[in-house]
């Protein structure tokens, strides 16, 4: 579930993307979810359970003699509901070596005269349905678990995409069918503990300096503008991983992409830009940050609606945390902030040149105080690594 979150290197059916290096990416990024303890912690996470199972199990008009594709099957589990909840058929893609395992799995459970697990990524697989047309569209379903930290990182829709344009029915069903992703102001203390790291590591910089001056004869001085950058990069630029409680978010939220997995294009969702609004709704706070998180829906199509619709919802929460948790892009330094501040914001999201499954934010800020009076804007530049 989830985990084989296959190569993006094809164009998705709307792509413009670059050829991506095999190999790299497999190194840098596959081969961490052929493990069985990553599938464990993906597996134990309820809420992420709880919504597949159900929209699963509460659907299974969707299933029901159906043919079904799982891309990134991981340890094999929604495939294994699908045939459980009454499908013909499902193939289950996995790009790793987790396939063995899922293969296992599902022969302990009997379905093998149902489920097929093939080893290899979407992109570069054929499924092994024939018919007499050039494109066979023949699946009925298309399940995956394909979300990243702040819904995009990972760039494993693309492979979703790619293969709901080789072989998804008109009539077919995506599940998930919606995603969302959010944004809202925070404040929390580990923006401080953030800086005080920088300023650590700039001291103890400043320190090696001295001491290679002064017994290596060697000036190294010409370097700390580089190490300074390197280091903001690192603690005050990276985007963090954090379970937000609620009483954290100090004002409205928006959301900034929305996403209908039906129709959505790799060109849709390569870049993200969006302009909005939040307003403060906690008093005499400061603004420390901004964070994101995402949701997802099943509602199945227009022409085959839901019966039952799920959500999975990453947002802030006191009791149902998931391994997502939000992302959070802190500022430096804060803001003093008042009930009624209005914040007019801007924010693009692209994908790094270097790997594209790691992505780059530009988050732009103006902000319009309680009193009236207009705050300088900033503009500020994040990295989700």
């Amino acid at each position: 579930m989830g985990s084989s979150h296959q190569n993006g290197g094809g164009d998705g059916g709307g792509g413009g993307m670059m050829a991506v290096d095999k190999a790299a990416d497999y190194a840098n990024y596959f081969c961490t979810y052929s493990f069985l303890y990553h599938q464990k912690e993906m597996l134990s996470d309820r809420v992420r359970m709880d919504a597949y199972h159900n929209a699963v199990f509460q659907n299974k008009h969707h299933f029901a003699g159906k043919t079904v594709l799982d891309v990134g099957t991981g340890s094999g589990i929604l495939a294994i509901w699908s045939a459980q909840a009454g499908a013909r058929k499902v193939y289950a893609v996995e790009a790793t070596k987790m396939s063995e395992h899922a293969r296992a799995l599902v022969k302990a459970n009997n379905l093998e005269n149902v489920v097929q697990v093939i080893e290899g990524s979407i992109e570069d697989i054929s499924l092994p349905e024939k018919g007499w047309f050039f494109l066979v569209f023949f699946l009925d379903v298309i399940i995956s678990e394909w979300m990243g930290y702040f819904l995009l990182r990972e760039s494993m829709f693309d492979s979703v995409i790619c293969a709901r344009d080789r072989w998804l029915k008109p009539t077919g069903v995506m599940y998930p069918s919606h995603a969302r992703m959010w944004m809202a102001p925070i404040r929390s203390g580990l923006v401080d503990h953030k800086k005080d790291d920088f300023d650590g590591a700039m001291h103890d910089w400043n320190g090696f300096v001295e001491d290679t001056k002064t017994y290596y004869g060697v000036d190294m001085s010409v370097l700390t503008k580089s190490f300074a950058e390197e280091q903001r990069k690192y603690y005050q630029q990276t985007s963090l991983w954090q379970n937000l409680h609620p009483q954290q978010v100090i004002g409205t939220a928006a959301v900034v992409k929305e996403i209908d997995c039906s129709t959505a294009s790799v060109a849709d969702i390569v870049e993200v830009r969006s302009n909005f609004a939040s307003t403060i709704t906690s008093d005499n706070t400061r603004l420390c940050g901004f964070g994101g998180w995402f949701d997802v829906h099943f509602r199945g199509s227009k022409d085959d609606p839901a019966q039952q619709e799920v959500e999975l919802t990453t947002a802030p929460s006191v009791h149902d945390s998931t391994h997502w948790g939000q992302q959070v892009f802190f500022l430096h330094p804060p803001i003093r902030a008042s009930e009624g501040d209005n914040l007019s914001l801007s924010f693009t999201m692209t994908r790094s040149k270097e790997n594209h499954r790691l992505m780059e934010v530009e988050l732009g800020c103006q902000i319009k105080c309680s009193s009236g009076k207009l705050l300088p804007p900033f503009n500020k530049k994040f990295y989700i690594e």
